[in-house]
């Protein structure tokens, strides 16, 4: 079943586990832009092959902690620990337009020194994305979906520890993203690393999480942990009915039907 529970700290459970234990460390992390503070002491640990959804209303920081996470912002010492590779794919794949596809997947490689190397990389991780037929196309001859697999595999090419996703899959329509939820669960469990995936939508944190983290106003406020098999996530499960409703309660919107077209990950005997 679903497991609820409501953390003792800003959104993280608390715990013994050694500083080892995690991929990433958030502590009393703050962030302010003026007089304007969009994080306050932020504590979130992300462990090893852990997949967390991020949820909250526009504006309430989701974005920049991620942005922290990613190390693209400064960040003060001893605020955000991380251990290993962090990668991110974005809203928009953010293809060099005048680039081929394994040319842009080859830039999160310019610290491999051999060229052929990266050319190998770049090559077997668009195959683990099902694009082998486009390795010398232009972006602008694929489809949404597609310049969203080339921005997961220029993110994957590295071996993350860790995988930022913000909200990579909100421009797509609503059969390109169940392919895409589904890609990505393969892709995690081939890599075996933590994901963190930040979305508007709550339907989409719960078919793919292990647990959700609701921001408010620049705090983590709520968690939620999920341990249903992913196959076993239908709308109508009481289950995940119950979850669904109490975290639309959380963000303060009104219940609203499931989306008919979200299906549950049918990985077979795959949690």
């Amino acid at each position: 079943m679903a497991r609820l529970k409501t953390p003792q700290k800003n959104g993280t459970p608390t715990t013994t586990d050694s500083p080892g234990a995690y991929v990433a460390r958030v502590t009393a992390h703050n962030r302010s832009f003026g007089d304007t503070h969009v994080l306050k002491s932020i504590d979130l640990d992300i462990r090893p092959g852990e997949f967390v959804a991020l949820l909250g209303r526009s504006g309430c920081g989701k974005s920049t902690l991620l942005r922290s996470l990613a190390r693209l912002d400064p960040v003060p010492a001893g605020e955000v620990a991380i251990s290993g590779r962090t990668s991110v794919a974005f809203q928009e794949p953010r293809l060099l337009p005048w680039r081929r596809v394994r040319d842009n997947v080859e830039l999160a490689l310019l610290n491999t020194p051999e060229r052929r190397s990266r050319a190998d990389l770049a090559t077997r991780t668009l195959a683990e994305v099902g694009l082998s037929e486009k390795l010398g196309s232009w972006p602008r001859e694929l489809s949404g979906g597609q310049a969203q697999r080339v921005s997961l595999a220029r993110a994957l090419v590295s071996s993350p520890s860790l995988l930022l996703l913000d909200e990579p899959f909100s421009a797509l329509d609503a059969l390109t993203r169940i392919e895409m939820h589904q890609l990505v669960i393969d892709l995690w469990r081939r890599h075996s690393m933590a994901v963190l995936i930040v979305t508007h939508d709550v339907d989409e944190a719960l078919a793919l999480a292990d647990r959700v983290v609701v921001m408010d106003e620049g705090r983590l406020a709520h968690s939620w942990q999920i341990t249903l098999p992913r196959s076993d996530r239908a709308p109508s499960q009481p289950e995940i009915a119950g979850a669904r409703a109490q975290l639309l309660d959380a963000l303060g919107v009104k219940p609203t039907p499931p989306n008919p077209n979200r299906n549950p990950l049918t990985n077979q005997g795959a949690a």
